[in-house]
């Protein structure tokens, strides 16, 4: 998985240097093996994007994406999106999201919502039902993908913050981007996107790739 997600970054072709920042030998390892690079980060890292900045503090970078490596189907046309986006140097923080009209992952936890005002900047995130619609009346919602940009200014920030209570429940690290008073522009993208959060994910996103490879 690790592997595909690396590629699909390398597709995009637009960063400097692709780095995976793991606290897992093994992770390492693997990576090192495909021909990838990748750097070993404190496992007390409670966070992705702590993780992030972990290797980023010790670089001469402006700016860095952060691409999860639980998204095997990541496309290399939405890295590109949130890439621009950010490089505009409109906002501190970029992410992205897509239209799903799927109202059983509209109530699963596992799914991620994000709530956007009409400037496309996010005003929550949630793995709760949200905005509140009842069924007969649902027409989709926006599920967030989980793909951030951001400066390493705003990167700082976000390390010497506080831990909010939204972010403990919530158990979503970008909504202390929000609480810290941090604008966060949104990609609204075409490009679906299937994290690997459970198990069960792993043989629906085995069952997309045999299907777009058949």
């Amino acid at each position: 998985m690790i592997e595909r997600v690396y590629g699909q970054v390398a597709k995009a072709g637009c960063f400097s240097e692709i780095i995976v920042a793991t606290d897992d030998q093994r992770i390492l390892a693997e990576v090192i093996a495909f021909g990838g690079k990748g750097e070993m980060t404190a496992p007390e890292i409670i966070s992705g994007t702590e993780r992030v900045w972990s290797v980023a503090k010790n670089k001469d970078f402006d700016a860095v994406i952060n691409i999860q490596g639980d998204e095997p189907l990541i496309s290399e046309k939405l890295i590109l999106q949130v890439y621009e986006a950010l490089n505009k140097n409109i906002f501190d923080v970029v992410s992205a999201a897509r239209k799903n009209h799927s109202y059983r992952e509209f109530c699963s936890t596992n799914v991620v919502k994000v709530v956007v005002n009409k400037n496309n900047q996010a005003l929550y995130f949630s793995r709760s039902p949200v905005s509140y619609c009842e069924k007969d009346r649902f027409k989709g919602f926006f599920q967030h993908i989980g793909i951030y940009g951001y400066t390493c200014a705003a990167l700082e920030s976000y390390v010497k913050g506080d831990v909010s209570a939204m972010e403990k429940s919530e158990r979503l690290e970008q909504l202390r981007f929000l609480y810290l008073g941090q604008k966060i522009f949104i990609v609204s993208s075409e490009y679906e996107s299937h994290g690997v959060d459970i198990p069960a994910d792993i043989k629906k996103v085995e069952k997309i790739l045999k299907r777009t490879h058949a």
